[in-house]
């Protein structure tokens, strides 16, 4: 069998389509590192598949490594998943976040499983550009507009020093933490 699967993006270019056709016994591994040579992304984020329902709601994660466990789904880490444990039949969606600081994704759909054998994952067909995998202007916003990394953590969260004085104390003269309560 072959997977043949498609990923489309809803931002920047419109005609931005991707196909591949896989081994069903790939690992996501195998499908993301096809991903990221045909879009020209570094491989240098923390990217995740989601399987996802026909409304594309997101359900078991895949991820690029081990991550805490998640009491709903299983842990499973992309060199370890085959294809075939989640990609059981046509019309199947999934998500791939490509940029996990802004969850930004492409969307993924298995749509058809074909007769034939092959090895690997390879992108057979590629249309349009992919967006930009980080966006500039959010990364300008994190690193500092001169692109030196050296935003001032006041320049988040606000002057460093606190003043009592500053604080609001209405609200606050009820409380007592003299008979031990909180703990």
């Amino acid at each position: 069998m072959i997977y043949r699967i498609t990923f489309t993006c809803d931002e920047g270019d419109q005609n931005f389509r991707r196909v591949y056709e896989a081994d069903p016994e790939a690992t996501f591994l195998d499908l993301h590192k096809a991903i990221l040579e045909s879009v020209g992304y570094k491989d240098d984020q923390i990217t995740s598949f989601f399987m996802c329902n026909d409304e594309w709601e997101k359900g078991q994660e895949v991820t690029l490594v081990e991550m805490g466990s998640n009491f709903e789904y299983d842990n499973m880490t992309m060199a370890e998943t085959r294809l075939s444990e989640l990609l059981e039949e046509q019309g199947q969606r999934m998500i791939y976040i490509f940029d996990p600081m802004f969850e930004r994704y492409f969307f993924g759909n298995l749509r058809e499983i074909k007769p034939g054998t092959m090895t690997g994952v390879k992108c057979v067909e590629s249309t349009g550009r992919p967006p930009k995998q980080l966006r500039e202007d959010d990364m300008q916003a994190i690193v500092g507009k001169d692109g030196k990394g050296d935003l001032d953590v006041d320049d988040l969260f606000g002057e460093s020093e606190f003043d009592m004085d500053d604080l609001d104390m209405e609200g606050f003269q009820d409380l007592s933490f003299d008979d031990g309560s909180m703990f």
